[in-house]
């Protein structure tokens, strides 16, 4: 797609393009839609049905928490399973966690637990990213959309703002070269998610794709809108085309963005006060979150949080515990504290600002770690079993659904896999997961697999 923002040397008319390499350019190959998709989208995104306050904050805590070290612990098994620290109670009755997520258990009341999850992929985190955020693996060559994507497409934008949104940025290399499961996939790239690409904590944070800089003037933005009435003269009956419309479409869609007094606020940090901004923590982490309530408060439809970008060179859950990885040490003295705060003052907020109800904050991971620590002190990749957790959008707090068996190593009880996990989501949205979308092709593909379902004792 043409940047509509970019300095031109020569008009568009004049340089020799034809009407078929301008319709590559400008039109549907750009958004990765073709024009049925295009039609059929447009229609389902006008359609909202029932509660229209509907929001998702995933967040994602990338490189993969150690279950038996926050949320599963097994105090009664052997050292070298049930790792350094031990339980505390919380204000849920049947809930207890590890000691270094205090403030956790503060608000456990308003928070389930799933300690039986576990998929069948290969033990690489981007295997995990992409079927815990589709339901779905990565197989001949599809890719399927993001539940945010999903989202986007059946209930389009609600204001101003985009309706998918990933802060800080999506995420980096995994180590297995697989999508990493946060685009449209084959619904196209007009619902890929609008990327940050900025740390909020910084003292000069600005978005910048989404608010013009300093030296985009309103005179320039105006030029570039001519630009659009420049092709339209230029471009012989393409302004009564499907083609001509959505491009257009697209491009009064960005124009809006950019623009908007509304989406100028949503992102500004400073508008809150600075007791807000402290009690999430003055960090990557925490005001990620706290901008992840402010734009669901704003009409933002899903916003996805990674805690981190990759597991390369960055702090993570990935605690293998010796170098180039993160150490158990390291994940009680800075990575626990800075999600402990985060998170609870999250779930805090949100209830207190009456959100809680329509607001589904969904905590989940590529996979778990294994049951028994390794030589360096620490534990590593674990796809057969590890927790999730969920609060709000209906899901009544301080519950546990399933359990691990005494290792915490394979699920005991109630066996949950990513496809469960999206179509939980998806009921906390207040769609309907046995729905389908137009998939590759053209054929009716269902949001989740067949056999998939909601985990319903979340719900009550």
């Amino acid at each position: 797609m043409f940047d509509f923002l970019a300095e031109s040397k020569a008009p568009i008319c004049g340089v020799g393009r034809s009407r078929r390499e301008f319709l590559q350019i400008g039109a549907l190959g750009s958004i990765g839609l073709s024009l049925p998709q295009y039609l059929a989208a447009k229609q389902a995104g006008g359609v909202n049905k029932g509660n229209d306050n509907k929001a998702c904050i995933l967040i994602f805590n990338l490189g993969g928490p150690s279950q038996l070290d926050l949320w599963d612990m097994k105090p009664d098994a052997p050292s070298e399973i049930r790792g350094p620290f031990k339980p505390i109670r919380t204000k849920a009755p049947d809930i207890d966690i590890s000691e270094i997520l205090p403030l956790h258990a503060k608000v456990a009341d308003k928070f389930s637990l799933v300690r039986s999850c576990q998929h069948s992929g290969a033990a690489v985190h981007d295997a995990g990213w992409q079927m815990m955020q589709t339901g779905r693996r990565f197989t001949g060559g599809v890719e399927t959309p993001h539940a945010g994507a999903v989202m986007s497409y059946l209930r389009g934008r609600k204001t101003d703002l985009p309706p998918f949104v990933v802060l800080p940025e999506l995420m980096g290399r995994g180590g297995g070269n697989l999508p990493n499961g946060q685009a449209g996939g084959f619904l196209g790239k007009a619902h890929d998610p609008f990327a940050l690409m900025a740390d909020p904590s910084k003292p000069d944070f600005k978005v910048p794709d989404l608010l013009p800089p300093d030296q985009f003037g309103a005179s320039r933005l105006e030029r570039r809108r001519s630009m659009r009435e420049i092709v339209d003269q230029t471009v012989k009956n393409f302004e009564a085309s499907e083609d001509a419309r959505l491009l257009d479409e697209n491009f009064q869609s960005a124009y809006r963005i950019m623009t908007s007094v509304e989406a100028r606020s949503a992102f500004d940090l400073s508008k809150e006060p600075e007791k807000v901004r402290e009690r999430y923590g003055m960090n990557r982490v925490g005001q990620c979150f706290l901008l992840a309530r402010r734009l669901v408060e704003s009409g933002v439809r899903f916003v996805t949080v990674n805690t981190f970008l990759t597991v390369f060179n960055e702090l993570s859950w990935d605690i293998h515990g010796s170098k180039p990885f993160v150490s158990v040490a390291q994940m009680k003295d800075m990575i626990a504290p800075m999600y402990d705060k985060a998170y609870s003052a999250l779930i805090e907020d949100l209830f207190q600002r009456g959100m809680l109800d329509d607001t589904m904050v969904a905590g989940l991971a590529e996979f778990g770690r294994t049951p028994k620590v390794n030589p360096a002190g620490g534990r590593d990749h674990w796809p057969q079993c590890f927790t999730v957790s969920f609060a709000g959008g209906g899901v009544q707090g301080g519950q546990v659904v399933g359990a691990s068996d005494p290792m915490g190593g394979y699920p005991a009880e109630r066996p949950v896999d990513p496809g469960d996990i999206v179509a939980t989501i998806f009921r906390g949205l207040g769609l309907n997961h046995e729905s389908h979308l137009p998939g590759p092709a053209g054929r009716p593909f269902p949001l989740v697999d067949f056999g998939k379902e909601p985990i319903r004792e979340l719900f009550g």
